[in-house]
């Protein structure tokens, strides 16, 4: 028995990778794909890497005949362009997983403030769940509606959940330095993302107003269940993938780094895909790129008494598709690994 499942937005990068991904999962079968810009032609058109992997020509969409025959549907959209399908969806009780961000706020006029945008059916949000299996896998298993999390999202909230879960840090001296690969931003092109601009160059954006903090503070503050304010600072490399982010906390207590680790190691005991490192091997992108892995290192400073948390994730794997397909196999009691045991590429 295979879980069929397609995909809508199946042309950018996010897409690609879901096809790369679930080509190689025992038990799937990607049953149909389709897009607005591809519509009529084959998927390996503007996925020419997966030629003779995969023949599979992209619909013409119509919500009610896609979702015939289907257990599950990738969303791979921009924000705004998710929530009216993922209603019809939910009503034909089709499994949908959500990579975008219209599911991920739980609270409507937050949503509306960070994307200046009406949400089209804030009724749902209560039933969906965000999609982060190290910390919500019960829930996961459970629903029919998933949020995938954003890629700095995961790699930060993954490494505080250990010490936010037992409240060893100050909440509000938290400071946080992300580092992505260009192809986070997507396809569409840009100003920053331009060849000429960002090769050889290194810049932060949207300092203090990325759409992704209030993804981090919610699911920071549920932690601890009191509000979590953070300084967040995104930069952007010039590298094809990976998110690097250096966290730096100060705790509450008096900790040593055996401790520490052994906090980490506890928290994230059976959690497949989290690879725990120390102050002699910290985590790198090169490791994790291509695989669905999180690899975290908490180190403390004894110098100034602080406690530095680097981590490092694929922002296209662990970061969006990979992890798409994490919360698959669990909504479907699939082993939580089935299709992603891919080492990382090295060099």
């Amino acid at each position: 028995m295979k879980v069929k499942v397609g995909i809508i937005g199946v042309t950018g990068y996010t897409g690609g990778e879901l096809l790369r991904l679930l080509l190689n999962h025992p038990y799937v079968e990607i049953k149909k794909a389709t897009s607005r810009s591809n519509a009529g032609n084959d998927v390996t058109l503007v996925h020419p890497h997966l030629e003779k992997e995969i023949s599979l020509v992209e619909e013409d969409f119509e919500v009610a005949s896609f979702l015939e025959g289907l257990d599950l549907v990738f969303l791979a959209l921009p924000h705004g362009k998710s929530a009216p399908l993922v209603k019809e969806i939910y009503e034909k009780k089709v499994k949908v997983i959500d990579l975008g961000a219209d599911f991920r706020l739980k609270d409507s006029n937050d949503y509306e403030f960070w994307y200046e945008l009406k949400h089209a059916c804030p009724e749902l949000l209560p039933e969906s769940v965000y999609g982060l299996p190290e910390i919500y896998k019960e829930e996961i298993s459970k629903t029919q509606i998933v949020a995938n999390p954003g890629c700095y999202p995961t790699s930060i909230i993954l490494g505080l959940a250990p010490l936010l879960a037992n409240k060893i840090i100050d909440t509000e001296t938290i400071v946080i330095d992300s580092k992505s690969g260009v192809s986070g931003a997507g396809k569409t092109l840009t100003e920053i993302t331009h060849y000429t601009h960002i090769n050889e160059n290194l810049l932060a954006y949207k300092v203090g107003n990325h759409r992704h903090i209030p993804e981090i503070e919610q699911e920071l503050s549920l932690l601890v269940q009191s509000r979590v304010c953070v300084n967040f600072t995104p930069h952007l490399v010039p590298m094809n993938r990976g998110i690097l982010s250096s966290i730096y906390v100060t705790p509450k207590v008096s900790i040593t780094e055996k401790e520490l680790a052994d906090f980490y190691r506890e928290f994230y005991q059976g959690c497949p895909f989290i690879r725990l490192r120390d102050k002699t091997r910290l985590p790198q992108t090169k490791w994790v790129q291509g695989s669905n892995y999180c690899d975290l290192a908490p180190v403390y400073d004894e110098r100034t008494g602080r406690i530095i948390v680097f981590s490092a994730i694929d922002n296209l794997v662990k970061g969006a598709s990979g992890q798409a397909i994490q919360n698959m196999n669990i909504m479907f009691g699939l082993e939580e690994t089935a299709g992603l045991g891919i080492a990382g590429m090295y060099p």
